[in-house]
């Protein structure tokens, strides 16, 4: 089941809006392009020949620059998420981003609070729209360049016809380029222009009876409950010497190894120590990352992580939530790929996750048959704003966004 899906599907209008944006247009993605012809799409400005004065909103709103280190400001945007993000098609699940996980989701090193923006209803000061951004050094193919990376675009389900939504990435891309920043990077669980690659997402189950009770997953033909059970059983401790948990001071090492493994894919984003420390290293509840160190060197040679992302389960008597993890980054120089991840299932078992997903990005796909990952129902796309690339396969897409 695909829980990557906005609930509030493409529209004409959404198409027509886009049309006007400088992205690759539908129909563009199939021409040639090769890795030369990359750059912008439209030509780059300078940031006084941007408007300093926010856009115009429809009557009754305004804008509210969000204080993500505010508790009040926090909830008010974990409510709005909450109610209003995304759902399955079904809508049996919502996706519940905790208070602690988008506060560490708004504030990498660097961030910018400006580009955190909420609108609120003129008359009661109720939040009713969102997106956030936050600056990132991203790599497309041969070129590195500062980004935007935009997230939590979330208008309120009774205020859809109020065309917010565009007024929200026109606000933030005017944001953006006040700073001299001329690019995005975004993902979608629908289609528009400007797709430059897409993913499927897989589900590897940890607790199936939960999953299959909750409408998540379904027993097959002529396979019973303690047969599923029996399927998907993990061990309890895991099997690779020199496995363990992820510490600070293992930064450095974790640095290097991502930096040369992501060379070798064409859409990643950078990484310094001081990202790793934000990104990977583990805080509880959030992310969680394990290391193999080399008991005779103690030199890490491999590393694996995934992030924490339940979903509510709408209208279950007995099961309120999904405990989901996400494979995140994962790292395998000397340990073979599936063994790592193995040990990184078992990890999340211990921690009481009932399913890990991931994407057929990276190497996943080396490992998503033989670890049991089923495929989801459908695509999560990635796009570029204001540059052209060629489209990328998903085994060479390098970028997890949360």
């Amino acid at each position: 089941r695909n829980l990557s899906t906005m609930a509030d599907k493409s529209s004409k209008a959404e198409h027509k809006f886009w049309g006007l944006q400088p992205v690759i247009k539908e129909g563009e993605e199939a021409l040639p392009l090769s890795v030369a012809d990359s750059g912008p799409i439209h030509e780059l400005k300078k940031p006084e020949d941007i408007r300093a004065e926010p856009l115009g909103l429809p009557q009754g709103f305004v804008w509210s620059t969000m204080d993500v280190n505010d508790d009040a400001q926090m909830k008010e945007i974990y409510d709005l998420l909450y109610g209003n993000y995304v759902e399955d098609d079904d809508a049996m699940f919502r996706f519940n981003y905790s208070i602690p996980f988008l506060r560490w989701a708004l504030t990498p090193p660097g961030y910018v609070q400006d580009w955190h923006i909420g609108v609120r209803s003129a008359s009661n000061k109720l939040l009713v729209g969102l997106i956030t951004g936050i600056p990132v050094t991203t790599n497309v193919y041969d070129k590195s360049m500062k980004m935007a990376e935009i997230n939590f675009l979330c208008v309120h389900k009774k205020l859809r016809a109020k065309r917010l939504a565009p007024v929200l990435i026109r606000e933030v891309t005017r944001r953006v380029n006040r700073m001299d920043i001329w690019q995005a990077t975004y993902t979608a669980g629908v289609k528009l222009p400007g797709n430059v690659g897409e993913c499927r997402y897989y589900h590897r189950s940890i607790n199936p009876q939960k999953l299959i009770e909750v409408g998540f997953s379904h027993l097959r033909n002529r396979v019973t409950m303690s047969m599923t059970k029996k399927l998907y059983a993990l061990p309890d401790k895991t099997s690779t010497p020199g496995f363990r948990k992820m510490r600070e001071e293992d930064a450095p090492q974790i640095t290097a190894l991502l930096t040369t493994y992501l060379k070798g894919f064409d859409l990643t984003v950078h990484f310094d120590e001081a990202d790793v420390k934000h990104w990977i290293c583990p805080h509880d509840g959030i992310v969680d990352a394990f290391v193999v160190e080399d008991p005779t060197t103690k030199q890490i040679t491999d590393f694996c992580s995934f992030y924490h992302l339940p979903s509510t389960v709408l209208g279950h008597a007995v099961h309120k939530e999904v405990r989901a993890a996400y494979s995140y980054y994962n790292v395998a120089t000397k340990t073979p790929l599936d063994e790592l991840v193995h040990d990184a299932l078992i990890c999340a078992k211990q921690l009481g996750v009932d399913v890990m997903n991931c994407l057929d990005l990276l190497d996943n796909k080396s490992f998503i048959d033989k670890l049991k990952f089923g495929a989801g129902d459908g695509n999560l796309h990635y796009y570029l704003y204001n540059w052209k690339c060629p489209h990328m396969p998903s085994n060479k897409v390098g970028l997890v966004l949360l």
